[in-house]
């Protein structure tokens, strides 16, 4: 299994090798040993789940506040537009976007450090994405940003087909961004606020 760093801080693609044969395909989809390579901590995961989307649907851009959650995503059945954007105050890239195409050809695996906004846009008639995380999912840390926001400025390559009422009246990144600094000065202190 390759792991290549990509331009965020922290996300990792693992790309496996299947073996093809008369029958179809064979591959690993998840290698501890290798997470351990990286600092991730295997047995940290203790959620599966899946979501199956038709063409067109887009689903984010969500996140965690809090310790965040860390996620394993890959596509399982046709292909994705996944995009991440760095929530995490103080990193280098805060704010920046990465997109990675995930299908059932490729089969790699995206791996999404704790701190990143996440969502996808179904490319295929139907896809199924498949998620690992490491935290059981607490509603009241859930943050949501508009897939359009235009300082995201997320380029979605087709029309929006469908869209849950939640992210279509999601907040806004600028009104995230406050949110952000003022848990981050509350976490310091009263008296190292200035």
């Amino acid at each position: 299994m390759q792991t290549i760093e990509l331009s965020l801080p922290g996300v990792l693609l693992f790309r496996p090798t299947p073996h093809h044969d008369d029958r179809g395909f064979f591959t690993r989809t998840f290698d501890s040993a290798v997470a351990e390579e990286h600092g991730i901590e295997p047995c940290s995961f203790v959620q599966d789940s899946q979501s199956r989307s038709r063409r067109g649907t887009i689903r984010g851009m969500h996140g965690r506040l809090g310790r965040g959650e860390a996620k394993l995503v890959r596509c399982a059945r046709g292909t994705v537009l996944d995009v991440l954007v760095d929530a995490r105050p103080g990193s280098p890239t805060f704010g920046r976007s990465l997109t990675v195409q995930l299908d059932d050809v490729e089969l790699v695996h995206l791996f999404v450090p704790p701190g990143m906004l996440h969502g996808f846009q179904a490319l295929t008639e139907w896809a199924d994405v498949c998620y690992r995380i490491d935290r059981e999912h607490e509603p009241a840390e859930d943050v949501a940003v508009r897939f359009d926001d235009p300082e995201l400025g997320i380029e979605w390559p087709l029309p929006v087909g469908v869209i849950s009422e939640r992210d279509r009246t999601a907040g806004s990144w600028e009104a995230l961004v406050g949110r952000l600094r003022t848990e981050r000065a509350a976490a310091r202190g009263p008296d190292l606020v200035h």
